[in-house]
């Protein structure tokens, strides 16, 4: 599997505007120049595993969350994700949206078998 830095990057920046730091902030929490945050954020540059702690350390965060697409055993944090997300649905929208993951679920599984 290829790491791929711009989706880290991605959600380093969510958590960061999340929390309403600026990059200069969270540069200064983590260790790191707020350039260096800027191409961490924009996946212009690999970060390291010792600044990725840092960063991870300083939004209060836990690994899983920044690198659930990287990581085969994160599904609890995509589930966590998923019921956030439908938190302010009322239930109509709760009903399309399980009738759709259901179709979808039928669907890939189907594909699947092929």
């Amino acid at each position: 599997m290829e790491i791929d830095y711009l989706d880290i990057g991605n959600r380093i920046r969510a958590e960061r505007l999340k929390q309403k730091l600026t990059q200069e902030r969270l540069g200064e929490m983590s260790g790191v120049g707020t350039t260096h945050i800027s191409h961490i954020e924009t996946g212009a540059t690999k970060l390291s595993f010792k600044v990725l702690i840092d960063i991870i350390n300083a939004l209060n965060i836990s690994a899983d969350e920044l690198l659930r697409n990287h990581i085969y055993q994160s599904k609890h944090v995509l589930k966590d994700e998923l019921a956030e997300m439908m938190e302010d649905c009322n239930v109509e929208e709760t009903r399309i949206i399980v009738d759709t993951i259901k179709t979808l679920k039928s669907s890939l599984r189907y594909n699947i078998k092929k």
